[in-house]
């Protein structure tokens, strides 16, 4: 190994595997006092810190220990538009698009105000821990630019899209399907691998796009099939009903996007709460994922995404957590945890502490299509890593104090933790400002 540039040292946890499909004694890294070597924004080893630190010994050492060492959270759907609407009243989704959500978004047509709420929400996502993020812009082409400009000044691996629409929404806020063609592509070419950007091609949903409209986004996808392609599934009954009746030739809700060219690898579909036992099956066969987002399916009355039902019908469906601001209610990945082990209890399931880790870092990584970046403490990924305090407040003192196993402090960890449980995150390696994490 050469000479690292830094060496962080605590106790190193991480997935190698997935926890749902393998004893997690078989796909958990777990290092109490481990060390992971960085070089050049690369993770370069991980390991005892006795080794580690014996072979980098120039290197400046950040010594975490007592805290644990894990990759960055990654919340695979949410809207940095909606960042002002959060906690807004629950009127139903359609009523809340339209006297919430709309007005919002066209409130970025103004530079200034799109700058403001890209880096507010950034410095959130960091304070909270979390690294990366899919993220729906708003129809306005320049709003996707400032997003990917401030995120860049950060070094933050961050995948974001313009929003298409061109139907059902503020005449403010439609484009044509030509026009959303062009403009995604103009971003696609100025910004996917520039520096850490990844471009997500973003029809908002089946409702606000028209059969030209989708067309036209599937035609660019295939033109360009690295990219995510990110959209709504199945969030309300009433949605789906809305959908069948503007495609009335279709099978099912996810058949009108099959019929586009939209279902593939790649593909993250928000929600995809009330779906068959076929749709979750033709996900699986083609490569599809799904962005849980349990914090915004509570609060707008949507229903309970049932994870053990998925992972039944689809055992290699990818899972990842999200926490879809506005209509979820915290940016936080601790709260979108807990919000996904309600979710699990409503429908008669749980879900362990390590498993709801897994969803918010490794799986949402491999829901993203970026598992060989991110996701893993694991040497040749990007050193994006979060120090995670379990003693950080009173309460957690106390409650990791007499927990007799690691399950016990994670679980501990997860159901009190908040941003001041993130002591430390590292972009790229280098140690994010101290002003974003506060």
């Amino acid at each position: 190994m050469t000479a690292a540039q830094r060496i962080l040292r605590g106790h190193v946890l991480s997935f190698h595997g997935d926890p749902f499909a393998a004893p997690v004694e078989e796909v958990l890294t777990s290092i109490e006092d481990g060390a992971i070597a960085i070089e050049g924004g690369q993770i370069i080893a991980v390991g005892e810190a006795c080794d580690i630190i014996g072979q980098g010994a120039a290197a400046p050492s950040d010594d975490h220990r007592g805290k644990f060492l894990m990759p960055g959270f990654v919340d695979t759907h949410v809207h940095y538009p909606q960042v002002d609407i959060i906690g807004a009243v629950n009127t139903g989704l359609a009523d809340w698009l339209e006297r919430y959500t709309f007005p919002a978004e066209m409130a970025f047509s103004v530079e200034d105000h799109a700058r403001s709420a890209a880096r507010f929400m950034l410095d959130r996502l960091m304070a909270g821990g979390v690294t990366t993020a899919a993220v729906y812009s708003t129809v306005h082409e320049r709003a996707a630019d400032i997003f990917f400009e401030e995120s860049a000044k950060d070094d933050l691996l961050m995948v974001c899209g313009k929003v298409c629409m061109d139907r059902n929404a503020p005449d403010a806020l439609l484009d044509t399907p030509q026009h959303a063609y062009d403009a995604s592509k103009a971003l696609i070419e100025r910004w996917h691998g520039s520096g850490r950007a990844h471009y997500a091609v973003t029809p908002r949903f089946a409702i606000t796009s028209t059969a030209e409209q989708l067309e036209a986004i599937g035609a660019l996808w295939a033109e360009y099939p690295d990219l995510v392609m990110q959209t709504h599934l199945s969030e309300q009954r009433a949605e789906i009903e809305t959908v069948l009746s503007l495609f009335p030739d279709a099978q099912d809700y996810l058949s009108v996007y099959e019929r586009f060219g939209l279902v593939g690898p790649g593909a993250v579909f928000g929600h995809a709460i009330h779906l068959s036992q076929s749709e979750r099956q033709r996900m699986q066969e083609r490569g599809a994922a799904v962005a849980h987002c349990p914090t915004s399916n509570e609060f707008l009355s949507s229903g309970a995404f049932n994870l053990a039902a998925t992972r039944a019908d689809a055992p290699d469906l990818s899972i990842g957590l999200a926490s879809d601001v506005g209509g979820g209610t915290s940016l936080s990945m601790f709260e979108t945890m807990r919000g996904a082990y309600r979710a699990a209890l409503r429908n008669g399931t749980q879900v362990t502490p390590l498993e709801m880790l897994y969803l918010a870092t490794a799986g949402g990584a491999k829901v993203l299509g970026l598992g060989k970046k991110i996701g893993q403490v694991a040497p040749h990924r990007d050193a994006d890593i979060i120090v995670l305090d379990p003693k950080a407040t009173p309460d957690l003192a106390r409650l990791t104090g007499v927990a007799e196993a690691l399950e016990g402090i994670l679980m501990a960890l997860i159901m009190l933790g908040d941003d001041r449980a993130v002591s430390a995150v590292y972009v790229s390696g280098e140690r994010v400002r101290a002003e974003a994490v506060q």
